[in-house]
């Protein structure tokens, strides 16, 4: 049997006739009830002009359309300027500090031009896969910084209209108390970029809050959000978080502050990371969750299977009130052998690791809506008149189908179907 591809007529269609997310679809006042299927999908037909979509029309069930359809999707949590670097620094080992010796050693090498080539096959495959916006943290102290922010604005202005690409600037928590740590958050802020730190255990003392003060300041002075790796652990629960609360809670720093990996959260008892939770969400944090990476990373026993493997609490989190997005994290880098910035293989990876459904509004959140707003977007996503013409349309007419192997798709950006480079 040979694999359904898309049938090429498509490629030149202004109209489209598919099955979409109830949860996204907004359609006008006096539409009238709407036939959903088990799985929470809506029949759908789309057109399009100037680059916006038209008023949606619904269909009846009976239509049966054999595509699926989903907005542009995003990535709140990347690694441009070291994906595709496994094969000459892996980390064998799987582990963390694997992980940190192969990705220091790496840093030495890196050039604008490793970089740009390496960022460039990440953002062709990232649109490819139908993705609209990245926010990708950049190792911004020691040799390779300045060749890899130089390579990554180049490339923010190659793809600008097409992928939206955010950058954060990745250091020690410690170097934002430095002269050159505030040198640093004005050229940042100058970039239109965010600040960001890394905060893993030990995370004890008031140094750390010290550190934690000195960035947040810097944030309100330089009008930045903030994006931390916290709590990347399976030891010491929240013991970042933790320390961060009391800082916010105390500064009421008015950027918007990401949360990243949140791991060892889950290591809490539930009554704990209840008031966690609660906690967070009064004080306006948001959790991006990265379940591969920290899969693949954390809980490790030599010559063991782990059957409790940390990764972010996401339910408990969204239960909380808390904003909770997912991003695909590293791609072929020391920090994990696999991935290729494509949000469906995310998707479907989720299932399993993290028990989302996409079927469910929580479940398809943190890929669409959540991921959107957490990157602070124009748009969040969500299918109307006048919405941008961004589409993945995917050869599938259930979320099954969909989600079991790589589906083939095609994107929408604009209005006008995009042809990847070279075909």
């Amino acid at each position: 049997m040979t694999s359904p591809t898309l049938d090429s007529s498509i490629s030149q269609a202004e109209t489209l006739q598919a099955w979409v997310p109830r949860c996204l679809l907004q359609l006008s006042p006096g539409t009238g009830p709407t036939p959903v299927s088990q799985e929470g999908l809506t029949p759908v037909q789309f057109s399009w002009r100037d680059g916006r979509l038209l008023r949606p029309k619904s269909l009846q069930l009976d239509a049966a359309p054999q595509l699926l359809a989903l907005p542009r999707l995003v990535d709140p949590h990347v690694h441009l300027d070291k994906a595709f670097s496994w094969q000459d620094y892996p980390n064998l080992s799987g582990t963390y500090d694997g992980a940190l010796a192969a990705n220091l050693q790496e840093h030495q090498t890196r050039s604008e031009s490793v970089v740009v080539a390496r960022g460039e096959k990440a953002l062709q495959r990232a649109c490819l896969h139908g993705l609209r916006a990245l926010r990708s943290h950049i190792d911004s102290l020691g040799p390779g910084a300045e060749p890899s922010w130089r390579a990554l604005r180049q490339l923010r202005h190659r793809w600008e209209g097409t992928i939206d690409l955010q950058l954060v600037a990745l250091v020690p928590l410690a170097h934002w108390q430095t002269p050159a740590g505030e040198r640093l958050a004005a050229q940042v802020a100058d970039w239109g970029g965010l600040l960001g730190a890394v905060l893993a255990p030990p995370c004890g003392g008031s140094a750390v809050r010290r550190q934690l003060a000195a960035l947040l300041t810097l944030a309100e002075r330089f009008d930045c959000s903030v994006d931390l790796h916290i709590d990347e652990a399976d030891r010491d629960p929240a013991s970042g978080l933790k320390q961060l609360l009391r800082v916010q809670e105390r500064l009421h720093c008015r950027q918007r502050i990401t949360c990243s990996h949140a791991s060892s959260l889950s290591l809490l008892p539930p009554a704990s990371l209840r008031k966690l939770a609660e906690r967070m969400a009064a004080a306006g944090l948001q959790v991006v969750a990265l379940p591969l990476t920290n899969g693949w990373l954390l809980g490790r026993v030599p010559e063991s299977t782990p059957v409790q493997r940390p990764l972010a609490p996401i339910h408990q989190l969204q239960r909380g009130g808390v904003r909770v997005a997912v991003g695909g994290d590293n791609v072929a880098d020391p920090w994990f052998p696999g991935g290729d910035f494509d949000p469906l293989a995310l998707m479907a990876a989720s299932i399993p690791l993290a028990q989302l459904a996409p079927w469910q509004r929580l479940g398809l959140a943190p890929f669409t809506t959540a991921a959107a707003e957490a990157m602070d977007l124009s748009w969040n996503g969500v299918l109307c008149e006048g919405a941008p013409a961004d589409l993945v349309v995917l050869h599938a007419g259930t979320w099954s189908e969909a989600l079991r192997r790589p589906p083939q798709r095609r994107v929408l950006i604009g209005g006008r179907w995009w042809q990847p480079a070279g075909r």
